[in-house]
């Protein structure tokens, strides 16, 4: 017998931050509006962050190396991005989600899917509470985001795809798989590139196609791929919202202008990316039990190693110390580096993790690492970092 329909469905909803780092700039450049604009460091290598409306209408998009964009859109202003900024209001963003439910589930700095099932009674219909969300974002922010509603996590998520930019849809349940039938089968989740041309060699470029496909069919071509995607085509998503969900790693990375040699520099690099991951790991609440090293050689060659630190930790300083050692276990470098990344991994709730070990020198420069937080979060324009990087940054050319 199939389970009787809940007396009361959820309701789900999608929040995405539009363009959130271009919109982010524009509060302090309002004249740039309407602009194309592209967020990304300017230099040869560097990818695309975001970019405004405008500039995606060229073909611009995120995670595209800045050479291409610039090609696509050769009138796009490039702002360099201001990651403190954008982390600092994530948090009051998402601190106001805290207003409207105890269940949000932060995806990114910029979205997060919120459970509205219990907030209806106090705050009206899905609807209602999908525009009272959008307004008070506007007018406590001033900035645009767009809500999707569903019973559904997915089909929450595609609705808010859907809307874009600065737009609401809701889908009720009784209309979920009249929207979802309705759909081609790249607006499904889960399905990039590769999926979707697979897809289509096998005859399918609709969710409706995907739909009345019979799942053993899938499963033999598609394997457990094929299996989720035929469920999800029915709308069949039982995953409720996770609170609180904590990231399994926290990493930074650099890809140089110039491939590197010089020892000093990439061990100077390798400072700047453990500040940058401990002032994170901070944040989050969390402290890395592990941490692992990337480096990439000029001819794409990439290496990884990973260790086990001594105690759980989000000091910069314990993160860097380890990083050296494993780098000097690598030995001699066959070529120049390209890219260098840090990841700290294995990640535990600082309520959870006593740090005993602490030597006197790794507690001072704990306190200090701190301090730097706090001047950072109280003056965002003031750039902290350890006195060697700031020497460094001075006496480059």
């Amino acid at each position: 017998m199939a389970p009787s329909p809940p007396a009361h469905p959820r309701v789900l909803a999608h929040v995405d931050m539009d363009a959130y780092y271009v919109e982010v700039e524009l509060l302090s450049r309002p004249e740039l509006r309407g602009r194309k604009i592209i967020v990304a460091q300017d230099s040869g290598r560097s990818v695309v962050l975001s970019a405004s409306y405008q500039a995606r209408a060229d073909g611009v998009r995120s995670a595209m190396p800045l050479a291409r964009a610039r090609q696509l859109s050769p009138e796009a202003l490039v702002i360099s991005p201001h990651m403190e900024l954008y982390r600092d209001l994530s948090r009051r963003i998402m601190g106001y989600f805290d207003t409207i439910t105890d269940a949000v589930e932060q995806l990114s700095v910029d979205e997060a899917f919120l459970d509205l099932t219990g907030a209806r009674r106090r705050l009206g219909g899905p609807e209602e509470i999908g525009r009272k969300i959008r307004r008070e974002i506007r007018e406590e922010f001033d900035l645009p985001a767009t809500v999707g509603i569903a019973d559904r996590k997915f089909i929450a998520k595609i609705a808010s795809t859907r809307a874009k930019p600065d737009g609401l849809l809701l889908v009720p349940p009784h209309r979920r798989l009249e929207f979802l039938h309705s759909l081609p089968v790249t607006a499904m989740w889960g399905v990039g590139g590769k999926t979707a041309e697979s897809l289509k060699a096998f005859g399918i470029t609709t969710v409706l196609q995907l739909a009345q496909t019979p799942e053993p069919a899938l499963r033999r071509r598609f394997g457990v791929t094929g299996t989720a995607l035929h469920r999800l085509a029915w709308g069949e998503d039982a995953r409720e919202v996770q609170p609180h969900r904590i990231e399994k790693s926290i990493g930074a990375e650099e890809t140089f202008a110039e491939d590197l040699e010089d020892e000093a520099r990439l061990r100077a690099e390798l400072l700047r990316l453990s500040h940058r991951v401990g002032v994170r790991l901070r944040e989050s609440g969390v402290s890395a039990e592990g941490i692992s090293l990337k480096l990439r050689y000029s001819d794409f060659e990439t290496l990884t190693r990973s260790t086990t630190l001594p105690h759980p930790t989000h000091s910069a300083l314990t993160i860097y110390n380890r990083l050296v050692v494993l780098l000097q276990r690598l030995g001699e470098r066959p070529q120049p580096v390209r890219l260098v990344g840090v990841r700290a991994e294995r990640l535990v709730d600082e309520g959870g993790s006593l740090q005993l070990s602490f030597d006197q020198t790794e507690t001072n420069w704990l306190e200090a690492e701190t301090a730097l937080d706090a001047i950072a979060k109280k003056f965002p324009q003031i750039q902290t970092a350890p006195a060697s990087l700031l020497r460094a940054r001075r006496q480059d050319p």
